[in-house]
């Protein structure tokens, strides 16, 4: 083996050491799972390319963030900015439900917390980060123009100081102080619909019991069970569709007649926007078993469920997680870290 190619693997190795933070990152910056990991590939060649240019004035960690930024940047330029249902409009009484799809790139979507929070031994850190993946929260960074967001997160969340965020930025110490206070007061006026999500790290017994009930509810498909745990103003969202829906009559209502085909469903737990959530197979009729429907990601406060959001296009979403496209009829569980 050559020195070069020696070299060229060390590079590698010390490149993908900070894959699962810049992947967490670009996804705040981004709000998409698929673009997050496009920009984190494109800065990982960007930086091998110019590797022999890096003076090592930063440390490699801040050079790399300093390119995905950049590439964050550029790929936000279109302006499009990433929304849930409730971003976009008002609440749909049941009896006017109609299911419209929107394009793929209008919505926020949801991400396994594995690509996206490193391991920490800190338990705050791991919590503030935790948090700002939350899709309540990601729906806000959205709102932000693209440099008030990148401050706010390297701020806010990665905890860099004021000076370390102006170099990477190519501005004033100023100039970041002020974007970051105009970011705080964007978010401070944002009412985000469905945004209580206190749930503890790791899963208090409460709310582990909480979710177990709501498992034995869901998969025996009753609606009594069901509304006992289902805070009275929560909201339901079914991306790619634009429809949300508010209040335990209306969720269940919708759950009995268009979404009846989901009775005698199987849930898989999955950790995502550092939210407990569920994948969910329904009944296959044809090949027998279950087939793919849908990714849930539950949000949860006081001891009930706030926000019940279930990302419907299982054919991006279940490989994303490592989830199998079948379930057996016998197989009514996946194997534990599936």
């Amino acid at each position: 083996m050559s020195d070069g190619t020696a070299t060229a693997t060390d590079l590698d190795i010390r490149l993908e050491k900070h894959r699962v933070e810049l992947t967490g990152y670009c996804y705040r910056m981004l709000g998409s799972s698929f673009e997050a990991e496009d920009a984190v590939q494109d800065t990982m060649i960007r930086a091998w390319r110019s590797y022999d240019k890096f003076e090592g004035r930063s440390s490699l960690r801040s050079w790399l963030y300093r390119i995905a930024t950049n590439v964050c940047l550029d790929m936000l330029t279109a302006g499009n900015k990433r929304a849930r249902p409730m971003d976009l409009t008002e609440s749909t009484p049941l009896a006017q439900a109609a299911l419209s799809p929107r394009p793929d790139n209008t919505w926020l979507e949801p991400m396994p917390d594995s690509r996206v929070l490193p391991t920490t031994d800190d338990p705050a850190e791991a919590a503030v980060a935790k948090e700002s993946v939350r899709l309540a929260f990601m729906a806000t960074l959205q709102q932000l123009p693209p440099k008030q967001r990148a401050v706010l997160i390297l701020r806010e969340v990665l905890a860099w100081k004021a000076s370390e965020v102006a170099e990477l930025l190519g501005t004033t110490v100023a100039s970041v102080n002020s974007a970051l206070q105009r970011a705080r007061a964007t978010l401070a006026e944002q009412h985000q619909p469905g945004g209580k999500a206190a749930v503890s790290n790791p899963l208090d017994e409460e709310q582990q019991q909480l979710l177990n009930r709501y498992v034995a509810a869901f998969e025996g498909y009753d609606m009594t069970a069901l509304t006992a745990l289902l805070h009275e103003d929560a909201i339901m969202t079914m991306p790619p569709f634009d429809l949300w829906l508010t209040g335990v009559e209306d969720i269940t209502g919708f759950m009995t007649t268009l979404g009846a085909p989901c009775a005698g469903s199987r849930l898989v737990p999955v950790q995502v926007n550092g939210l407990p959530g569920f994948a969910q197979y329904k009944p296959d009729p044809e090949k027998g078993g279950f087939t793919p429907w849908a990714v849930q990601v539950l949000e949860i406060s006081d001891g009930r469920i706030t926000g019940f959001h279930c990302f419907l296009d299982t054919q991006r979403w279940f490989p994303l997680f490592d989830l199998p496209l079948h379930l057996e009829a016998e197989a009514d569980q996946v194997q534990e870290g599936v």
